[in-house]
């Protein structure tokens, strides 16, 4: 179910879509995901508009869950709009709140309100639920390293920091993407076509900024069916990760996997996945571990020139770093990050697609220089390598296509 403000020249409206989770022991959860922007003006129509899920809710026996990490709100307005809600649910379950942004939670500390729970998870809240589901007033509140319990600690901000940078990567891709589908379907605001493909991501199951890149380099859609005459494609003859309990359909899942895998081959403390994102022809970080906030903020950030990582992709094989300290090929910005990092050598494997493009680096760390993979171990990444690069050619071929095709039908019924 979605709803939405109306307002006549209101930027970027707030959405409320709500789902049911299932999988407590005696009870569910309404989840409600809030994606847009709230100000002061529209505070007062949301707060009315979230009392009514909520009411909902307690119809249906269900805990209600706020999911916030998609909303950019104002303190006040934010507020007072919990403060309405939680006031109205005096003698219920207390309001859930889970992912929400670092000032958020802080905002709420400092105004001490009664009747809200934080959580930095929607996992760790539905654990908290089971655990203690027979007594809803037991319910731990939000945690983190920092002396008081509620506030968001330093890597909390970090992170959020992070998150940022890489959502600024990632907005031009996705107004490039709203413009494309406003010219070709004659919308009238880019709203609509942001709803769609937030839509088309969920059901599929598609990163956001995956399928918004996928709409701008892709080849236009000329009739009824974007990509006539696509049939299903059989999985791809995986060897290291054909695994049981993992779906190739599911991105996030192969992702991690690919990565543990590769650790548990090189034996490393540290290493993380990049894909080259088509639509501005640079590498993206998709997964890591053993990495820390200042190593991954380089990796965010972009910087290429002069890593293990832009010159194995630039020469479709795999670099190796023995020692981080003399190494010419690595600039001094890189050579910094690494040693904060405690990194002191390294290897970067290409992913190299079937017409032999690189669409990807697996990169390995480890603690002491001289470290170089065995023959065996090189032997097992370029395999693992190969693996990656069959199975993302599939899921770009199957799953992120049937997202286009929704994105092309969703939009061709809304054209008049």
């Amino acid at each position: 179910m979605k709803s939405a403000s109306d307002r006549p020249g209101a930027p970027a409206p707030l959405v409320i879509e709500s789902s049911v989770v299932e999988g407590l022991p005696a009870e569910g959860a309404l989840l409600l995901r809030m994606s847009g922007s709230l100000d002061a003006d529209g505070a007062h129509a949301w707060s009315e508009e979230l009392r009514g899920h909520l009411d909902q809710a307690d119809r249906a026996g269900l805990r209600p869950v706020l999911d916030m990490a998609h909303v950019l709100l104002g303190g006040a307005a934010v507020l007072r709009t919990l403060s309405e809600a939680t006031l109205a649910r005096t003698g219920r379950p207390d309001l859930i709140i889970v992912r929400a942004r670092p000032g958020v939670r802080e905002a709420v500390h400092l105004a001490c309100l009664a009747g809200v729970r934080l959580y930095t998870t929607l996992e760790e809240a539905l654990r908290e639920m089971a655990r203690t589901v027979t007594r809803v007033e037991d319910l731990p509140a939000w945690r983190s390293q920092m002396a008081d319990p509620l506030r968001p600690s330093y890597e909390d901000l970090h992170k959020e920091v992070r998150a940022l940078r890489a959502r600024v990567r990632t907005a031009p891709v996705i107004g490039m993407a709203q413009g494309t589908l406003m010219v070709r379907y004659g919308l009238a605001d880019s709203g609509s076509a942001f709803r769609v493909l937030r839509e088309a991501s969920q059901r599929f199951n598609v990163p956001l900024r995956v399928l918004v890149s996928a709409v701008v380099v892709a080849r236009p859609p000329d009739g009824e069916v974007w990509f006539p005459g696509r049939r299903p494609l059989p999985l791809p003859a995986l060897r290291i990760l054909a695994r049981s309990g993992r779906d190739p359909r599911y991105r996030r899942q192969m992702i991690d996997a690919v990565l543990h895998e590769a650790l548990a081959i090189g034996r490393a403390p540290a290493g993380y996945v990049q894909f080259v994102d088509p639509a501005v022809n640079a590498l993206m970080l998709e997964t890591h571990h053993g990495c820390d906030e200042t190593f991954l903020d380089v990796l965010v950030r972009g910087r290429d020139e002069g890593t293990a990582d832009a010159a194995a992709r630039t020469r479709g094989q795999a670099v190796s770093v023995p020692d981080v300290v003399t190494d010419p090929l690595l600039s001094d910005d890189s050579r910094r990050a690494l040693l904060t990092n405690g990194t002191r050598a390294l290897r970067s494997t290409p992913v190299v697609s079937g017409a032999g493009s690189c669409v990807g680096v697996i990169s390995l760390h480890w603690e002491e220089a001289g470290r170089r993979p065995t023959a065996g171990q090189s032997e097992a990444l370029d395999v693992l390598a190969a693996d990656t690069a069959a199975w993302l050619s599939w899921y770009h071929r199957s799953v992120l296509l049937d997202a286009l095709e929704h994105v092309h039908k969703a939009l061709s019924r809304r054209t008049p």
